[in-house]
């Protein structure tokens, strides 16, 4: 089983990247081709989802990267945990809420985020001594709106909104309330990946982090 990394040094990395591009892999070849096309463009972090047969396989194939931040995402089964993990991943992401996925992710000293789209979900990891956090999917239930209606009463929860984040709106999310990294598929889309344009996903990687760097840290 592979050593992951105490949860508050993978919370500081990630605020220190403040983007996870979230990614969907066919081949372990795009998975790594992606990656480096995204440390090119100055991030140094990726979110490579559970909805391939592939998934595990393209984690293990970009873990030899050094530097590279690597998430699992849309991990909805204990099973999928110990997939990421033994692939290499170094933190864990859920669209929802599963206290069984949520345990066996601590159990297994696997740093995790689940996903919230109302208060009661807020609370309810909050109560599972959760503190971070994935909003999903941030756009429809509000966008930068909604993560300040929330931060407001609960400071200390940090945020992660995923889902209808584009470049348009990443400054606006980056800077909202208790947001520590925001996440979107945009820089490495699917359509990008499927027609190898490496080049592509590395220019919009290095826009991203321009304009993040212009984005005051709220």
């Amino acid at each position: 089983m592979t050593t992951t990394a105490p949860a508050r040094q993978i919370v500081d990395q990630l605020g220190d990247v403040r983007i996870v591009p979230v990614t969907s892999f066919e081949t372990p070849e795009q998975a790594h081709a992606t990656a480096t096309a995204l440390m090119r463009g100055g991030i140094t972090c990726i979110e490579v989802t559970f909805r391939t047969a592939a998934a595990a396989e393209c984690i293990a194939r970009v873990s030899g990267i050094n530097g590279l931040l690597i998430g699992a995402g849309t991990l909805l089964s204990p099973d999928q945990v110990q997939e990421a993990i033994a692939a290499g991943a170094h933190f864990g992401v859920a669209p929802g809420t599963n206290v069984g996925v949520i345990e066996a992710a601590r159990d297994s000293g696997l740093p995790f985020f689940p996903g919230v789209a109302t208060p009661s979900e807020i609370e309810r990891v909050r109560s599972l001594g959760i503190s971070t956090v994935k909003v999903f999917p941030a756009g429809p239930l509000g966008g930068p709106a909604f993560l300040k209606a929330v931060a407001a009463v609960y400071p200390d929860v940090k945020f992660m909104p995923t889902g209808g984040v584009d470049a348009g709106s990443v400054a606006e999310y980056a800077s909202a309330p208790g947001v520590l990294a925001v996440g979107g598929s945009w820089v490495a889309s699917t359509s990008l990946i499927r027609e190898d344009r490496y080049d592509e996903i590395e220019r919009l990687a290095r826009e991203a982090r321009e304009t993040l760097s212009s984005v005051a840290r709220p």
